[in-house]
């Protein structure tokens, strides 16, 4: 069978798309990248903004265009919180909860999916790359015990769920052995990882034993919330293998701002938060979330919050402007914010991020990194052109005479060319 897999919104939703690709191939079906050739069409859909379940209908209706006899098995938090707005969609013919996402696709091919202890020749059926990545996603928790007050994905996906520690390193493994060289830690409030066993060190606890137990070159962690930190968790940075980069969504800079989101943090926490990071952890990119808008959020506050994203000197910054979410305690605050002032407050963010990202790249021209290259995107008199990611998350690009997907080599920078650091091999 023929299966083309589409997603939209956070690694999660990645991570569990790929997830559904292996178990395919495992059981012999065929994944295709053009949804005209396809027989059966998985979507994996988000709702943390409007613009997103906008964008979920418009993809479903696309493919449906592109090929109006697939059968299309629509999932994720859009599905979930709004399964009359999808139904009524052409071509759909099944709406999977999220509590029940993980049996997908044995509910489409009704044969029951592998572990990830897989036979060699499976292995070897699953290219990394191939799906256009050579870092794996895993997803190690799901659902949010927090209570964000501009946050849907709490009624979207549940309170929070850990998988088993032991479940989790056989599957990085097994990733490794299929030839990922990075696999990258997922889930809706990471931090929480391990709480629901009871365990606040839980986080420390999984990734202590990956670092232990499994031989996959680079680990890296994806959003963390900016607490549930157990003391000690930077010191794991220690291991080289734990790549330098920490995504902590700070959200708001203002802490009167901070109060009404239930944002369990403050300008003072965050500071410490980053500055002790930063102090265990050599070459550390910090990139972060901020939402503009948010109700009541007067230009004093947008001051604050400005002034304080400046001092933390992210690597990045990625920018949303408050959409109201109907089933959220912020949708009914007063003090809702007209569509101009929240467009002219992004702008100014992200020009700060821009800059911040530029002058953090900067930094380590002429310095020694390490690159995990990820595609070739294009040919020039000198070689392949192939771009990928350094151990602390920039990308980077180099002319090279053969294609170097999946292979983690040195590299030292020479300059920073749209957004991108440009980088010879270094031969050691």
């Amino acid at each position: 069978m023929k299966v083309h897999l589409r997603m939209l919104g956070c690694r999660l939703n990645q991570s569990e798309i790929d997830t559904m690709a292996r178990q395919l191939v495992q059981q012999g079906h065929e994944i295709v990248d053009d949804p005209a050739i396809a027989e059966r069409v998985i979507v994996n859909t988000c709702a943390v903004t409007n613009e997103a379940t906008r964008d979920s209908r418009k993809l479903i209706r696309e493919l449906n265009r592109a090929n109006p006899k697939a059968e299309i098995t629509v999932t994720g938090c859009y599905a979930q919180i709004s399964p009359q707005d999808i139904a009524i969609l052409p071509g759909v013919a099944r709406i999977v909860d999220n509590r029940q996402k993980e049996h997908i696709v044995e509910q489409i091919t009704g044969a029951p999916t592998e572990s990830f202890d897989i036979e060699p020749h499976a292995r070897d059926s699953v290219v990394p790359g191939a799906l256009g990545r050579t870092r794996a996603f895993v997803k190690v928790q799901d659902g949010c015990d927090n209570a964000c007050t501009f946050c849907i994905t709490t009624v979207a996906r549940g309170e929070g769920r850990s998988r088993p520690i032991h479940e989790i390193v056989s599957e990085v493994q097994a990733l490794y052995a299929m030839g990922y060289q990075e696999a990258v830690l997922t889930g809706v409030h990471l931090g929480s990882y391990g709480h629901d066993f009871g365990d606040r060190q839980g986080l420390k606890h999984l990734v202590t034993a990956l670092l232990a137990e499994t031989d996959i070159p680079r680990l890296r962690l994806s959003s963390l919330e900016p607490w549930d930190i157990a003391d000690g968790f930077f010191e794991l940075w220690q291991n080289a293998r734990l790549c330098p980069h920490l995504h902590l969504p700070l959200q708001s800079g203002c802490d009167a701002t901070l109060k009404r989101m239930r944002r369990n943090t403050t300008q003072a926490e965050f500071r410490r938060l980053v500055s002790l990071a930063r102090a265990h952890i050599p070459n550390l990119s910090i990139t972060t979330d901020v939402i503009v808008g948010f109700p009541g959020e007067t230009d004093e506050e947008f001051a604050i919050s400005e002034a304080f994203i400046h001092e933390m000197n992210f690597a990045k910054l990625h920018v949303f402007r408050y959409s109201v979410r109907e089933g959220t305690p912020a949708a009914r605050m007063k003090g809702q914010l007209p569509k101009r002032l929240k467009k002219a407050r992004s702008r100014r963010l992200l020009q700060h991020s821009s800059q911040q990202e530029e002058r953090f790249a900067r930094q380590f021209i002429g310095q020694k990194l390490h690159v995990l290259w990820e595609q070739v995107v294009g040919a020039s008199e000198d070689g392949f052109i192939s771009v990928g990611y350094t151990e602390n998350y920039i990308r980077a690009r180099a002319i090279h005479p053969r294609p170097l997907t999946n292979l983690i080599t040195p590299v030292q920078a020479f300059d920073y060319l749209d957004g991108q650091l440009v980088v010879n091999l270094v031969i050691e």
